[in-house]
């Protein structure tokens, strides 16, 4: 059973940055695609970013582009999701996730955090 541990969500005013972190408990066996997905309340869960298993691509949400980077810290076996010029609408919990390749759907995540909420205020 894969654990991913996420941290730094948290309360944080329009227009500041906070860092997530997804931590993979053990260490893995294969490389492995993770992404970050969110939900806000009354809304379906939708993709924010991913970074392949390779490290070579990465993809974000177009609400995103430019504000938010995902990257991968191998000596702390973690994929982390920088947030800058954060706005009210990125209210939500935030979901880290491993997959294959690259992880552009929910469907196709392999295991999930257990979400960290992150909350901006006007």
């Amino acid at each position: 059973q894969v654990r991913l541990i996420e941290s730094g969500g948290g309360l944080v005013q329009a227009g500041g940055s906070l860092r997530l972190s997804c931590a993979h408990a053990e260490r893995p066996s294969r490389p492995y695609a993770g992404a970050w997905f969110r939900q806000a309340p009354g809304k379906e869960r939708e993709f924010v970013a991913t970074i392949s298993y390779n490290n070579q691509i990465t993809h974000y949400a177009d609400s995103v582009k430019g504000r938010f980077t995902i990257s991968r810290d191998y000596a702390k076996n973690t994929v982390d999701l920088q947030m800058s010029n954060l706005k009210p609408e990125n209210t939500a919990v935030y979901y880290c996730a491993i997959g294959n390749t690259i992880l552009l759907s929910a469907e196709s995540a392999r295991a999930w955090g257990q979400g960290t909420q992150v909350t901006v205020s006007s």
